[in-house]
């Protein structure tokens, strides 16, 4: 990576209207939040449509999520994509005509990705592991905070023995790591609380004795900021971007915890500055609230993932517009938050680079940035600030 200073952006000129466009497919993207694949075995198992939902409820999936704008305009683009009727059955019947690695490398090809970085913790016992995607992309591993603690504390003896374990897993980072995340969103809310050691010892027994399993999930807000304010402190020590879920996602989380105005004291804490702070997810439908942040805290960034492509096209639009309203351009990064399949990959690029290219056009009639101030943000949002943050340049 790194290199190909000022990659082209083309214009063409819009049919309607006769106005010159911006054309972004040129720029390889570099995907700075995504998931795994699943295994065939287990995405045999999971209905397809439930890659279009954010619920997992058996009725969502089964009866609604065919009826969200995001579904309906997704199943013409695959079809397109690979060679179908539009419709779910005839694209079901193509993809299991193709085959998993053609279905991903027509995908990643379309992507034009020229690296993802990947959060390996979500459902770990049923992906594809990263050395499986590298055949198609380079790839680059962001490590799960959540997820490490709890394949962790099974073989701890006690708390002190378990919190030096952690901080050895991240403290020096992997040299395969470039990042780290957390889901402290989802389990307990960004409301990210000082938590003293003992008291985070106190709850550490009941977390360690928590059914049968040798991983129990981890739900208490105690050990969760806890630990999360320990990585902080780490990623702060090295420079190393952690990535914060704020915003929208599955109903495990309540959404008016996930706000990340919640963070507030956090990012006013001086001892976490040098860690940069990736929001991720657009912060939707909080959209407008993390551009403030970014505006005015300097180790604070933004995502666009989920939210494109799961809005509708003009949902996405707004949401890019709301990013930028406020938030410096050297702020803003591409991903996709693709999971499960390699369609989503595909859908999130394609939207991605569509509904920037939108946004600059405005800017530049609006008088906001010139046309050679808007090609450069377009090359910074879609691959530049994220080859600075994670230090890609030279990879």
């Amino acid at each position: 990576m790194g290199g190909d200073e000022g990659l082209p952006t083309r214009r063409r000129s819009s049919p309607a209207s006769g106005a010159v466009l911006m054309d972004l497919t040129a720029i390889p993207a570099l995907d700075q939040h995504a998931h795994n694949l699943l295994k065939p075995e287990v995405a045999c198992r999971k209905p397809f449509r439930a890659a279009f939902t954010e619920g997992y409820d058996p009725d969502v999936i089964a009866h609604h999520a065919q009826h969200t704008l995001f579904f309906r305009r997704s199943m013409r683009e695959i079809a397109q994509l690979i060679g179908c009727e539009p419709n779910e059955a005839a694209v079901l019947a193509r993809r299991e005509e193709l085959g998993l690695e053609q279905l991903t490398t027509k995908c990643f090809e379309a992507a034009n990705l020229e690296g993802v970085l990947i959060d390996d913790g979500l459902l770990p016992d049923e992906i594809l592991p990263l050395d499986w995607h590298r055949t198609f992309v380079p790839v680059h591993r962001l490590l799960r905070l959540e997820t490490l603690a709890e394949e962790l504390v099974g073989d701890a003896e006690s708390f002190d023995d378990f919190l030096a374990r952690f901080r050895a897993a991240i403290d020096p980072p992997p040299a395969e790591v470039v990042g780290l995340k957390s889901i402290v969103a989802y389990r307990s809310g960004l409301d990210v609380r000082p938590t003293s050691f003992d008291d985070a010892r106190a709850k550490f027994a009941a977390w360690k004795g928590t059914g049968p399993s040798r991983h129990p999930r981890l739900v208490d807000k105690t050990l969760l900021d806890f630990l999360l304010l320990q990585a902080l402190e780490v990623a702060a020590r090295h420079r190393l971007p952690i990535q914060l879920h704020t915003g929208f996602g599955d109903p495990d989380l309540d959404l008016r915890l996930a706000n990340p105005l919640h963070l507030r004291p956090l990012l006013e804490d001086r001892r976490y500055r040098g860690a940069p702070v990736v929001l991720l997810h657009a912060s939707y439908p909080f959209t407008r609230e993390a551009g403030f942040l970014a505006s005015v805290y300097p180790h604070v960034y933004l995502d666009v993932g989920l939210a494109v492509p799961l809005l509708s096209v003009s949902g996405m639009e707004r949401a890019m517009r709301e990013l930028l309203e406020l938030a410096p351009q050297s702020k803003l990064m591409y991903s996709s938050d693709a999971h499960f399949i390699p369609e989503l990959y595909f859908l999130a690029a394609k939207w991605g680079r569509t509904v920037l290219a939108k946004v600059l056009d405005e800017a530049v009639r609006d008088t906001d940035l010139t046309a050679a101030e808007a090609d450069k943000a377009a090359e910074a949002v879609l691959r530049g600030n994220a080859l600075t943050l994670y230090r890609l340049d030279d990879c």
